[in-house]
């Protein structure tokens, strides 16, 4: 992305187990919104919503988006489900940049990568991704996991603790690199 972005939003997803998965694994997804962030990685910035939120595995269930097992990988396409859900409801213009540790969510997402599995859950967020394009110039760009930068720490926090059961800590107590 040639321009500043006007707003950016860092995905995340955490199941803590991560082996031998099925629709009862827990597993949670995470988004943080920032306007004002450099591309430089040092996380500035100002969050203007953070959310997160279980892996639903369950069709019946209101919020199921496709998943059939709960796993990292449904996580991270969960947290990317989530964000552009959002963004969609928003009355805002301009450049956005979605940032995530996952290759793997990034490139289906934007259909870069074919599904080999949670085909349900990548053509949900295909569909997403497509219809936020369609009112928003947005990308996505790859971020180094667990390097020291802020909104994706802060993202990782939110997913890693909604998927303990915990509550996160607040923005004015949390450091970066504190799960």
């Amino acid at each position: 992305m040639d321009a500043t972005p006007d707003w950016t939003i860092y995905v995340d997803g955490s199941c803590p187990g991560n082996r031998d998965v099925d629709a009862s694994t827990p597993a949670s997804w995470a988004f943080v919104v920032v306007t004002g962030d450099l591309p430089h990685g040092r996380g500035t910035g100002e969050v203007v919503h953070e959310e997160a939120g279980p892996v639903i595995t369950d069709a019946e269930s209101p919020g199921y988006l496709g998943a059939e097992v709960g796993s990292n990988n449904t996580a991270e396409l969960s947290a990317f489900a989530h964000a552009l859900r959002w963004l969609l409801m928003q009355d805002c213009t301009g450049i956005g940049l979605v940032r995530a540790d996952s290759i793997y969510a990034g490139n289906l997402a934007d259909g870069s990568w074919k599904a080999k599995a949670n085909r349900a859950l990548v053509q949900r967020v295909q569909d997403l991704w497509r219809e936020v394009q369609e009112q928003h110039t947005v990308e996505w760009d790859h971020v180094r996991a667990h390097r020291g930068h802020r909104w994706n720490e802060r993202a990782d926090h939110l997913a890693g603790r909604h998927a303990l059961g915990e509550a996160p800590d607040p923005m004015s107590f949390w450091r970066p690199g504190r799960r």
